[in-house]
């Protein structure tokens, strides 16, 4: 008896083999655009709840700071929703900004009153703008599913603190 188990186990592991290896690969594959969108998502993201929280202490208008409270919470929740899909795509986020996003935060931190308003509220149209084409392009030509989704689903979000950003004081 062990003598015929072993070649009917064999066989049976054998023939199984590639479909696992091939379940196993499709689910941690992920395309390197939709890496890279992941990644500039989350490192804008995180920079957009820095910016919000120093708006918040450094900026002199109500309208600039309730903006950075608005940054802090959609941004914070985006993120969550972000890192969850990353996990399950085997997507390691940073947990920074990031070189792209330091400079702005160095520059706005030595700012206070009406000058960290109007540098505010102009980086704020920027880092949409950026962040719309980057999205716009996620949802258009990604593939994975899940990132397609969340950047489809997140825009009107994103368009909306755009428009936000533009009526802030000058």
């Amino acid at each position: 008896m062990y003598y015929t188990t072993i070649p009917f186990i064999l066989a049976l592991t054998l023939a199984w083999a590639p479909a696992l290896a091939a379940d196993m690969k499709s689910s941690t594959h992920v395309a390197s655009s939709d890496r890279n969108f992941a990644m500039e998502a989350a490192t804008g993201g995180i920079a957009e709840v820095q910016l919000g929280k120093l708006a918040q202490k450094n900026g002199e208008s109500e309208a600039v700071k309730k903006f950075g409270q608005t940054m802090v919470s959609d941004h914070s929740k985006a993120n969550t929703e972000l890192e969850a899909i990353a996990k399950k795509l085997g997507i390691d986020l940073p947990k920074e900004p990031g070189k792209k996003h330091e400079g702005a935060l160095k520059k706005l931190e030595g700012l206070k009153g009406t000058q960290f308003d109007r540098a505010y509220a102009e980086q704020m149209v920027s880092d949409h703008e950026t962040t719309i084409s980057l999205f716009e392009q996620q949802a258009k030509t990604g593939e994975s599913a899940e990132l397609k989704a969340f950047a489809t689903k997140t825009l009107p979000k994103l368009q909306e603190h755009l428009k936000m950003a533009r009526a802030l004081p000058k």
